[in-house]
């Protein structure tokens, strides 16, 4: 069992992560597409993964082991700003800090000689790193990116939820069965039996897609706290869902727009999570509104765009999703 323990300044810094964590997603995800369970929900991600794969599997398993260990370097917490960036910051992890990993790693196994190197300081076996995740993230994580995005925001809204209703306590106690909140300290199922102190430096929750059945943090205590915690999984990727329907209806650019407003979206965020320009975005969300199906408010020097109810309905799909439409075109009732 790992426990977590919280002073009165830890709980007033606990947070949660914006986004998904690109890095976190792709080592974990590798720890997936090994592993045999999970068909239901990882059965085609892993074999559509599998047919994009070209010998990354065999070049990282030994430094991402299906079980145990594995190095923190891997999960820098820029990971939070996509995955150029957490690749460009393990690029600069120091010599010192591969070699201690990286001996860690090697205590009970044999590591192949490119690792070896590695741990050395070679320029070459760590470009050989770099291009290893590279390739296997376009692969395993890339086409299955807005799925993840949504997963994880929808995580996001539930805890949210907790936090606005009971603070920091309500948030820490909403969290999944294998976390529970026995204030001060938050008991996590974990493979081996470990004390974690915050010490006041607060603690960031991340929830993760391809993390499963117990969470995960970071091995030295020093590095700031994260702990990695499994989203719940409303639908498999790579399967139809209701958002097919939705861009036959609306039309797919401005579902999409629909979709990425999630929880709460500045317009420049939006634009980028939507992958279009600002204008665009901000025309988009303009029309939505106007439809019922977004609501602006101003927030400090930008406005903030949320879904409505009634947005919230049409994304569900479903049966109502044909009145809800109409509901739409009708545009709101008011008294």
């Amino acid at each position: 069992m790992l426990r977590i323990h919280f002073t009165g300044v830890d709980l007033a810094r606990v947070r949660m992560a914006a986004r998904p964590d690109a890095m976190w997603e792709t080592i974990l995800s590798f720890h997936r597409i090994r592993d045999r369970r999970g068909a239901m929900v990882f059965g085609e991600w892993r074999r559509e993964t599998r047919a994009r794969l070209n010998g990354e599997t065999r070049l990282l398993a030994p430094l991402i082991p299906a079980r145990g260990y594995f190095p923190d370097f891997l999960t820098p917490a820029e990971g939070l700003h996509g995955m150029d960036t957490a690749l460009d910051v393990l690029r600069g992890t120091p010599r010192e800090r591969l070699r201690s990993e990286l001996c860690l790693l090697a205590a009970g196994r044999h590591l192949p000689g490119w690792l070896r190197a590695l741990s050395e300081g070679g320029v070459q076996p760590l470009g050989r790193l770099l291009g290893a995740l590279r390739n296997y993230h376009r692969a395993a994580i890339e086409p299955y990116w807005t799925h993840i995005q949504t997963q994880v925001e929808a995580e996001r809204a539930v805890r949210g939820r907790a936090l606005l209703d009971g603070g920091a306590d309500e948030l820490l106690a909403s969290l999944p069965p294998m976390l529970r909140w026995q204030a001060p300290v938050l008991e996590v199922d974990y493979p081996v039996d470990r004390d974690l102190r915050l010490d006041g430096r607060g603690l960031l929750l991340q929830p993760s897609f391809f993390c499963r059945r117990t969470a995960v943090t970071l091995h030295d205590p020093a590095l700031p706290p994260v702990l990695v915690y499994p989203a719940q999984h409303t639908s498999a990727p790579g399967r139809a869902d209701p958002g097919q329907s939705l861009g036959k209806l609306v039309g797919h650019t401005r579902s999409a727009v629909l979709r990425a407003i999630g929880n709460g979206t500045t317009t420049s965020e939006l634009a980028r999570r939507a992958e279009v320009s600002l204008a665009s975005a901000s025309q988009h969300a303009c029309v939505l509104r106007e439809a019922g199906l977004v609501a602006t408010l101003r927030h400090g020097n930008s406005v903030l765009h949320t879904v409505t109810p009634l947005g919230a309905a049409l994304l569900r799909g479903g049966a109502t999703m044909e009145a809800c439409a109409g509901y739409a075109r009708k545009g709101p009732v008011t008294s």
